[in-house]
């Protein structure tokens, strides 16, 4: 690595809308690099996870080194060639896995900010370059899928220059797919991309911003060197715990672990350390030599957890087991909060806060896959804020922990808002209100046109939003009802005072904690309706009645009955007076009547 000082490597990530095509180009990358072979018939390569694989989708952002000659006779220099080094790293595209390309941005100063020239600016386009400005990266706008019949290569670049101002002679071209533009893309990040302003001589700074778990070595943590050089057999200390630890390897992604014996000033790359405990790893933390102590980097900011679910095993007897998973798992997505939580319904589990649904979906699949653990996940709720007389305030994140109705000790309760962005077709605009409208949205604040023709032009709305009405089926309403053209993104904006109100469920007259939910006062009947019928549907008959009540303020807004499944008792009486079947039909009334009490 000493080949390479910091004039020498650039640091950059790619950050687009889900489906632009990012994985895609970096692929083409690592084939032209020769990171990897061409035409290996391979497909998103940085996507390891296999529920990245299945669901076509990138929830963890990857990191690869890249080797890139290039010809440097046009600026003059000594010699003509030299080869770069260029750190990738392959960002998410979903609103759920934003804290991902924040954290993967604190390592690069650059970013290559990617839109489909088909689909033109999108929800999540807007939220990523903005998060790219306020980190002062060097942004470089690509056109990608050029190549498609339907691509509309004006009307987007023009999308660029009103909404972003970006100068359209600044916009490259390319096709991801066949490799059209790329190189042209490699030879503009080392020419636009200032590289890493680190200092071989300085002392040892590290940022360690992500980290995973290998069953065999422990922690293997992704540091940028901020400063100084790192080597093999170096005693490190983290600032955030004080411990000690020693280099055992070092490396770079390239796009496997690939030792190269030390790390210098600007470099990203992989340690193993003999960190055993993945608590320890805390991603911001920065790293120096024991003994030269230096001044703790600019971090990150804790991530706020937006949709909480309660997370229990199906054998509750594999409860530490599930716990140790979950640690593991938490490792390499630090975004999710835990706490251990029980239930007199399902035991003893753990309740954990997600970014979002497709967080939440995406973490219950990776434990399934990557630690073969059966759980039972309860309905997805939102941090209320409780108000009290005595001036105090608490966060309630488990609907077990709401507050009574008419509790004299409360004075309001708050629900969180989001701040939501939706980028639509002008004719479904309507349609767009209309279901921001059936949510309780609120405050139409900005509605505006991207594009300057009139002629399928595209309109970004944003309006308030209270965030458990977008947690359930908010996302499959919004496709629905804008034939799959809608993109959505939100930010949080605050909390509001709101009447909103404990639903228990009943079972056979009993409580069920774990079917606790949060309702707003003017969906307590549809909610409650709807829920008893899925219940209904789901708990297998028994020998006796059970009814399914829906309970709100201590008034019941929806029943069910699950009927009996009883035995034929008169199958075997043949004759005789009416009275004879109805004697065995109210004996055994009788006793299912008691097994029902008992």
């Amino acid at each position: 690595m000493e080949d390479y000082p910091s004039e020498a490597v650039r640091n950059f990530s790619i950050i687009a809308h889900i489906d632009h095509g990012k994985s895609t180009l970096a692929d083409r990358m690592l084939e032209i690099t020769n990171t990897i072979p061409k035409n290996s018939g391979s497909k998103q390569v940085l996507d390891t996870l296999k529920v990245e694989k299945e669901r076509g989708i990138t929830v963890k952002a990857q990191t690869a080194t890249l080797k890139y000659p290039m010809d440097l006779s046009e600026w003059g220099d000594s010699p003509a060639t030299r080869t770069f080094l260029l750190n990738l790293i392959d960002t998410p595209g979903h609103v759920d896995f934003a804290w991902e390309v924040t954290r993967s941005q604190a390592a690069c100063q650059g970013a290559l900010l990617l839109i489909d020239s088909t689909q033109g600016i999108q929800a999540q386009t807007i939220s990523v370059y903005h998060s790219a400005k306020e980190r002062g990266l060097k942004i470089i706008p690509i056109l990608n899928k050029i190549d498609l019949p339907a691509a509309d290569v004006d009307r987007v670049t023009n999308q660029l220059e009103t909404t972003f101002g970006i100068d359209p002679s600044e916009i490259l071209h390319v096709s991801a797919k066949t490799g059209f533009g790329v190189d042209g893309v490699l030879q503009e990040i080392v020419r636009r991309i200032p590289p890493p302003p680190g200092r071989i001589s300085a002392p040892l700074r590290a940022l360690l911003f992500d980290s995973f778990f290998d069953h065999y070595r422990g922690v293997i943590m992704l540091l940028s060197i901020e400063s100084g050089v790192l080597k093999k057999g170096d005693r490190i200390m983290s600032i955030h715990t004080s411990k000690k630890y020693e280099i055992l390897d070092i490396g770079v992604m390239h796009p496997g672990e690939t030792p190269t014996g030390s790390l210098r000033a600007g470099q990203v790359g992989y340690i193993v350390c003999n960190m055993k405990d993945p608590t320890e790893a805390h991603i911001g933390d920065t790293f120096h030599l024991v003994g030269k102590p230096m001044e703790p980097l600019i971090g990150f900011l804790p991530n706020k957890p937006m949709v909480f679910a309660g997370v229990f095993p199906f054998d509750t007897s594999e409860f530490p087991r599930l716990e140790e998973s979950i640690k593991r798992l938490t490792l390499t997505d630090r975004s999710v909060t835990v706490q251990r939580e029980s239930s007199t319904a399902l035991g003893q589990g753990c309740r954990l806060g997600f970014l979002g649904t497709l967080h939440m979906d995406v973490f219950r699949q990776r434990l399934e896959d990557e630690y073969d653990a059966n759980v039972l996940i309860t309905a997805p709720t939102v941090p209320y804020k409780v108000i009290y007389r005595n001036g105090t305030e608490s966060v309630i994140r488990n609907p077990t922990e709401f507050p009574d109705h008419g509790d004299p000790k409360v004075v309001e309760i708050q629900e969180p808002y989001v701040k939501g962005t939706i980028i639509v077709p002008q004719e479904y605009v309507g349609g767009m209100m209309e279901l921001c409208s059936e949510h309780r949205g609120e405050d139409f604040s900005d509605i505006r046109y991207l594009d300057s023709s009139t002629a399928s032009a595209r309109v970004l709305l944003e309006c308030r939003l209270p965030l458990g009405e977008i947690v359930t089926d908010f996302f499959e309403k919004l496709k629905g009802r804008s034939s799959g053209f809608a993109s959505f993104d939100y930010e949080e904006d605050g909390y509001e005072r709101s009447s909103v109100h404990k639903m228990t469920f009943l079972l056979n007259n009993s409580p069920v904690d774990a079917l606790a939910m949060i309702v707003h006062q003017s969906a307590h009947e549809s909610v409650g309706r709807n829920w008893a019928l899925k219940l209904k549907e789901v708990i297998p008959r028994q020998v006796f009645e059970v009814p399914i009540q829906a309970v709100v303020k201590g008034k019941v807004v929806a029943r069910e009955t699950i009927s009996a499944m009883r035995k034929d008792v008169t199958a075997g009486l043949y004759g005789g007076h009416f009275e004879r079947k109805a004697s065995a039909i109210g004996d055994q009334y009788s006793v299912m009547t008691e097994m029902a009490s008992s």
